[in-house]
């Protein structure tokens, strides 16, 4: 269930057959109405009744451009005198789509969803939305392409030519899917709109509520990114930073520290030892149980401890895992690099990631004073940002509106969320944002990672704060009493 979560929100208005299939709001027109379906998770262990729509849209605002189809979906509320606002779900990535996003995150939504529909747009390029999907090239490791720097840049020049012949690319941005979300509330006849936004999502709410202010009764932003944070330059200070506190947090507790020993000099050394040589593994497939073979070097090991350190439930697994491959066993850390690699290629839309970064962040790296010596200390070092211009240099870029970038000044109600481990979004950027949010409050968990959902008791403050708005007022108290997760000392589990 946790690792499931990392890999990321009204009065019934009448029957979707009643909206006139003319009807047009920024070009947005009903193309299929309302009827039921179901969301399945991304494992396809579990699924979520709801109702599902597609909405037709121009893909820009070229004359004659060719209309896409936007996928919504909502999950009921189950009172019967339910809200007319819904809570409408904006995932990260960028490349999630919300309605899968949703099926493992569901449950943080179980209380307020008894007053309020759920409504899930996937976002223009993602999900069942126009997906903008690369598939890696045939014959190729499907994971080569979350580590190896050749490869990524060998795969987006795939992923270029083969969108580029069928979409225009520049079509999808942050401001073209704050546009969407507007026509599809204008469309479907909501007044204003409850935003759950996770990570990128935060980008798209905070410019849905700078373009629209009276569509928004509420925020909640978790995992924060601030209009004028360039993402990328600084990942990989950021992620050592995560890890090293999941280092601190072991070597503070007795079982895990006496276990494995000072795991920040063994992870220095097992990535050194890797960078000379990369180690053969061959491993049962975590999936398929097919005996697998990989070669796994210090670009695998870099994957495995950025997405390992995004949970603390996922973390808990790191001593061990990092301990077993330094004494020579590599196979539970390869078994946990395939299964977070393929799961993240599988729940992204890699093209329309590609479209977000390539328009709104690498053009703005020279903006940015990159610490070259900092990069290199890292586990990750400086491979990331010197390949994401290179990968960048052909993708079009599209339209980011003037303002996009400025921070925002809001009086809608906002709750912000961080945890003090987050490895792509630590606390300071919602720091920033909360400077210009004037009816705001900002929670920050002790040893928390990139996302709060599932953190006991966050569907209780979550119900609460869409039901009051009155952040200031809200009672958290419940958050300060979960417990850490226990260290897995042996393939077993936790220590009894």
């Amino acid at each position: 269930m946790m690792i499931r979560v990392i890999l990321f929100a009204i009065v019934f208005f009448g029957s979707f057959a009643s909206v006139p299939a003319s009807a047009a709001v920024g070009g947005a027109q009903l193309a299929k109405p309302f009827s039921k379906c179901r969301l399945t998770d991304p494992m396809q262990l579990s699924s979520i009744e709801a109702e599902c729509a597609e909405i037709s849209i121009p893909e820009s605002d070229k004359p004659g451009a060719r209309r896409i189809t936007l996928s919504v979906a909502r999950v009921p509320a189950i009172n019967q005198r339910k809200q007319s606002d819904p809570i409408v779900l904006l995932a990260g990535g960028p490349g999630q789509g919300a309605q899968l996003a949703f099926t493992t995150t569901s449950f943080a939504f179980a209380r307020a969803g008894r007053q309020r529909d759920i409504l899930l747009l996937d976002q223009r390029g993602t999900g069942r939305s126009n997906p903008l999907t690369c598939d890696v090239e045939a014959g190729a490791d499907r994971s080569g392409s979350m580590s190896d720097a050749a490869a990524f840049l060998r795969v987006g020049e795939q992923c270029l030519e083969r969108l580029s012949a069928k979409y225009d690319l520049g079509a999808y941005t942050t401001s073209r899917a704050v546009a969407d979300l507007e026509a599809v509330r204008s469309l479907l006849g909501y007044e204003t709109l409850n935003l759950y936004a996770g990570s990128y999502g935060t980008r798209v709410a905070q410019h849905y509520a700078r373009r629209y202010p009276t569509r928004v009764r509420s925020m909640v932003l978790d995992g924060v990114v601030a209009p004028q944070t360039v993402l990328g330059p600084r990942m990989a200070t950021d992620a050592q930073h995560a890890l090293d506190g999941i280092w601190k947090r072991c070597a503070d507790d007795a079982v895990c520290r006496k276990a494995f020993g000072d795991m920040a000099a063994k992870t220095r050394d097992l990535r050194a030892r890797l960078q000379k040589s990369a180690q053969s593994v061959q491993v049962a497939h975590p999936r398929t149980a097919v005996l697998t073979s990989i070669d796994f070097g210090a670009e695998q090991l870099s994957v495995v401890l950025r997405f390992g350190s995004y949970d603390p439930h996922f973390a808990a697994m790191l001593p061990l895992v990092v301990s077993e491959a330094a004494r020579g066993d590599y196979r539970p850390i390869a078994t946990l690099f395939l299964l977070t690699s393929e799961s993240v290629q599988e729940v992204l839309a890699m093209g329309m990631h590609n479209s977000v970064v390539c328009s709104e962040d690498v053009p703005r790296f020279d903006s940015v004073a990159v610490d070259r010596a900092a990069l290199s200390a890292t586990y990750i070092g400086t491979g990331f940002v010197d390949a994401l211009p290179m990968h960048c240099k052909n993708w079009p870029r599209g339209r980011v509106d003037a303002d996009f970038f400025k921070p925002l000044v809001s009086t809608v109600p906002t709750l912000l969320l961080s945890g003090t481990l987050d490895p792509v979004t630590p606390p300071a950027d919602a720091e920033r944002v909360a400077r210009g949010l004037r009816n705001s409050r900002h929670l920050t968990l002790q040893g928390a990672g990139h996302g709060q959902l599932a953190i006991p008791c966050m569907d209780r403050v979550l119900a609460d704060f869409f039901a009051t708005t009155d952040a200031k007022a809200l009672d958290a108290s419940c958050l300060d009493r979960r417990m850490q997760p226990p260290f897995w000392v042996s393939l077993a589990g936790p220590a009894p």
